[in-house]
């Protein structure tokens, strides 16, 4: 018995395997990943990337289709890129943005005297709106781990959540 998945490459993306690494490249930039799991045999000719493994092992299928969304998620993030959007909400203390080169300033939260920070991932842009924040990058993962980031940052302690239900929340994954 066999366990093999595979993505097709869409027009206008190269992928290609460089021993153990794959590495795909787009209009909107290139990522790189390593491969590399015992059992699990990874072949990409270009059009197509193919994980498979002949072990009953459920570790090991797992793992082929995580490869998989891997595989798909960079040729998604090479040809369109990542997008999340945040909404700012507060009732009690109007809540200010300060945006460095690698971190998200939340200042003001619930009237606090020290600013929250939440750390901004290399490869990332983080734009500040009016209430809103756009998180946006090629690197699915990355993009996701810095908004979650943001939204953890503004976490309510030691206060009712049902009444306090000031903070940044993720409205929009793209």
């Amino acid at each position: 018995m066999l366990n093999e998945r595979s993505v097709e490459i869409p027009e206008g993306v190269t992928a290609t395997m460089e021993g153990t690494t794959f590495v795909v490249e787009g209009p909107k930039g290139k990522l790189t990943r390593d491969m590399r799991y015992p059992g699990i045999d990874i072949t990409c000719d270009g059009a197509v990337f193919t994980a498979s493994t002949a072990s009953t092992r459920k570790k090991i299928s797992a793992m082929v289709g995580t490869y998989a969304a891997h595989a798909r998620n960079m040729c998604g993030g090479v040809a369109e890129g990542y997008e999340y959007k945040m909404k700012v909400v507060y009732s009690h203390f109007p809540i200010q943005l300060k945006k460095t080169d690698s971190a998200l300033e939340i200042v003001n939260f619930l009237g606090e005297k020290k600013p929250r920070v939440a750390r901004i991932s290399e490869g990332v842009t983080v734009s500040t709106g009016n209430d809103e924040i756009t998180v946006s990058g090629i690197d699915k993962e990355l993009v996701g781990t810095t908004a979650a980031r943001i939204e953890r940052a503004t976490h309510v302690r030691n206060r009712d959540p049902r009444v306090f239900q000031d903070g940044i929340y993720i409205i929009e994954k793209a």
